[in-house]
């Protein structure tokens, strides 16, 4: 087991707004449960640019941004048992969490009552050092939160299945969709893109709702049956009552009001774009309907293995653009605009060790 912290080099926000830029840091030394890795690939989520803007007024710095990491194992502690040095694994956005919590005990980590330890901007369970993310050479993860990359799984892809994809996929399955379901996906982003696909995959009847009829090419290239404008009020009567769940993907402060007669009575429409505030509600057509709005964050380690296996299965991605690392700044600025078709991955051959850092 490696008993010295090892020297690695990323991309950091150093302050509230600032560009990113080249930072050396330390990870850990190795517990006798950690893994370490190489990080190949790192997926750009919409919270990494609002984490590097503080734009939810919770942010810590200087920080390394990250939490969709796919990578290869360089060391081991001696009581890891699931993964060997050459094997190809992934971290989300969880790196630890309390483990004894009736939450983490039923495989729901990401609810752990005591809180989850982030992949970024997190504090170290033991030491309280702040946690760094992916856009950086190396990571050091405790096994219980390292998952397998299945055989076939193209690793140049797979990494925005690590939140993008298991942010849609884990209200799929708790809301127990499947062949027949009637699910609505409002926003054709990063996560609506995913939501799509992994609906589909499951066997449901899939609509993607847009203000325009602009996307209906991309809905139905991704494999949705129709596109809804939701800005056509005699299309949105006529789809009243058809759709056992709705995914809302829409990552701003917004009107649901529009979405909720779409539901059937017992559905749900569930929230996992937005963090904070939303538009004035009504509650008749939940009263009426017996209809529910939810929120859903990622799921739990099983679960995002289960994905990752499920996506392996039935061949489904991302749709993803490659770029360097030096270009995550412009990254940010085109997700701002909505410039991305629809995840950016950074390719971590391209980040060059500043000078000044040595592993």
């Amino acid at each position: 087991m490696a008993s010295f912290r090892y020297k690695t080099f990323g991309y950091a926000a150093p302050s509230a707004g600032a560009r990113l830029q080249p930072f050396s840091f330390e990870r850990r030394a190795l517990r006798p449960n950690d893994v370490a890795m190489e990080i190949l690939y790192a997926g750009v989520c919409h919270s990494d640019l609002h984490w590097a803007r503080n734009d939810w007024g919770w942010s810590n710095y200087p920080v390394v941004p990250g939490h969709e990491i796919v990578g290869r194992v360089i060391a081991v502690g001696p009581e890891v048992t699931r993964f060997k040095a050459g094997d190809h694994v992934a971290v989300g956005c969880m790196a630890d969490s309390c483990q004894h919590c009736d939450q983490c005990r039923k495989g729901e980590e990401q609810l752990c009552r005591e809180g989850n330890t982030m992949t970024y901007g997190g504090l170290d369970r033991i030491t309280q050092e702040m946690t760094h993310g992916g856009y950086s050479k190396h990571v050091v993860v405790r096994q219980e939160f390292v998952l397998r990359v299945p055989d076939g799984l193209d690793l140049s892809r797979a990494a925005p299945l690590l939140c993008a994809g298991i942010t849609t996929y884990s209200p799929l399955r708790t809301w127990g969709i499947g062949p027949g379901s009637r699910v609505g996906v409002i926003g054709l982003g990063g996560l609506g893109h995913m939501a799509v696909k992994l609906a589909a995959g499951l066997g449901a009847q899939v609509t993607v709702m847009s203000r325009t009829p602009d996307k209906k090419a991309d809905a139905l290239a991704l494999g949705a049956d129709r596109l809804l404008v939701s800005t056509d009020l005699d299309a949105m009567a006529q789809a009243a009552n058809g759709f056992d769940l709705i995914i809302d993907t829409v990552p701003n402060k917004h009107d649901l009001n529009p979405y909720l007669p779409l539901l059937d009575v017992d559905g749900t429409l569930v929230i996992v774009g937005q963090v904070g505030p939303l538009d004035e509600m009504s509650s008749v057509p939940l009263l009426l309907g017996r209809r529910r709005v939810a929120g859903s964050p990622i799921g739990g380690i099983a679960q995002t293995q289960e994905l990752l296996d499920f996506c392996a299965r039935k061949n489904i991605l991302p749709e993803t653009e490659t770029i360097r690392m030096d270009e995550i700044n412009e990254a940010f600025e085109r997700m701002e605009r909505s410039d991305v078709r629809y995840r950016f991955v950074i390719d971590m051959a391209s980040l060059t060790e500043p000078a000044e850092a040595t592993l």
